[in-house]
């Protein structure tokens, strides 16, 4: 018996019995042969750190742009929370940790530079009816772009859990769904820290239910989210929270929305960004022979979804350049 098929008979003995069972893989669009030592969900995890894009996150913004500080969070830094949180809530629930992992670090591989506001940026690309979605994104990102348009050749549940860790559909497997709401407790609770940090927010601005009842700093709120969250699925098939908790989360997410995300003078600086992007965007169409040579349409593929493709993948200093290359006298440059 290999190390790997070890490993597979000890998910067997000791996970939950809705545990998703990396034995039970629905597997990959093409077939490889398996590891020795790795399940397919540890193979999955080592791909996604390896790739290109999972390295850009480290300089692409997660809230605030281009922030003077060593200590606000990145893309790669809120990935990496996100991991930690999932990990901790799967292996109290005997969920499957290398699976829950691998979806935890590829969720946001398909975030475009500048934050969410890159999203909209890019929509007006997009064919009609449609909107740039970074879930979406991310999971063109393992099937197509990375390995020169090989892509990872992620498993389904994997890929599935990057789709659905946001929008209206709901993960297939358990693992999945913590991602989902641990990206929300991560995201909410470091927004909180940076914005502090920031001198955004002040302590007695935060709303004083969820900070009496969930803590006043973000590692007892972390905590106790993970707890209830924990608690409330035990016994249940879906993961979730108590309403009473679920309430306090999205009071303080609601709070952000008004304060930071879109009321903060953090946020004077969005039309700045849309322009750079946009801007770029619009080069890149009328310039192909610009771009890399893997991003050129081939073989009759979408001039506007390949530009969208190049420009989401740049991180917030490489976009900041590549604008001023093309649209700033030298002499300013420096």
């Amino acid at each position: 018996m290999t190390i790997r098929e070890e490993t597979e008979e000890l998910e067997r003995r000791t996970l939950s019995p809705r545990a998703a069972l990396v034995a039970e893989t629905r597997g990959r669009e093409r077939p490889e042969e398996p590891c020795s030592i790795r399940t397919e969900y540890q193979r999955d995890r080592d791909r996604i750190i390896h790739c290109k894009s999972f390295r850009r996150l480290k300089h692409k913004t997660q809230v605030f742009l281009a922030p003077e500080g060593d200590h606000y969070r990145t893309r790669l830094t809120h990935t990496m929370e996100v991991a930690q949180i999932s990990r901790t809530i799967a292996r109290a629930l005997r969920l499957n940790e290398d699976l829950t992992e691998a979806i935890a670090l590829g969720h946001d591989l398909g975030h475009t530079p500048f934050g969410h506001i890159g999203e909209n940026a890019l929509s007006m690309f997009m064919p009609a009816g449609t909107e740039f979605r970074h879930n979406v994104q991310s999971l063109r990102v393992v099937e197509v772009l990375e390995y020169e348009g090989r892509g990872l050749n992620l498993t389904w549940e994997v890929r599935d859990g990057i789709l659905n860790h946001s929008g209206e559909e709901m993960p297939a497997t358990l693992e999945g769904q913590i991602v989902r709401t641990a990206d929300r407790i991560a995201y909410i609770n470091h927004d909180i820290d940076d914005a502090l940090r920031a001198g955004l927010l002040r302590m007695e601005d935060l709303p004083s239910e969820p900070m009496r009842v969930l803590g006043q700093y973000p590692s007892h709120r972390i905590d106790a989210l993970a707890h209830d969250m924990v608690s409330s699925s035990l016994d249940s098939d879906t993961i979730q929270m108590s309403e009473e908790v679920s309430a306090l989360m999205n009071e303080l997410r609601d709070f952000l929305f008004d304060q930071v995300y879109i009321g903060s003078i953090a946020k004077t600086e969005e039309d700045k960004a849309v322009r750079v992007l946009q801007s770029l965007a619009e080069y890149y169409m009328a310039n192909p022979e610009q771009m890399p040579d893997e991003f050129r349409p081939r073989n009759g593929e979408d001039l506007a979804t390949k530009v969208c493709d190049y420009v989401a993948g740049m991180t917030d200093r490489y976009a900041l350049t590549k604008y001023g290359e093309y649209f700033l006298p030298r002499s300013w440059m420096g």
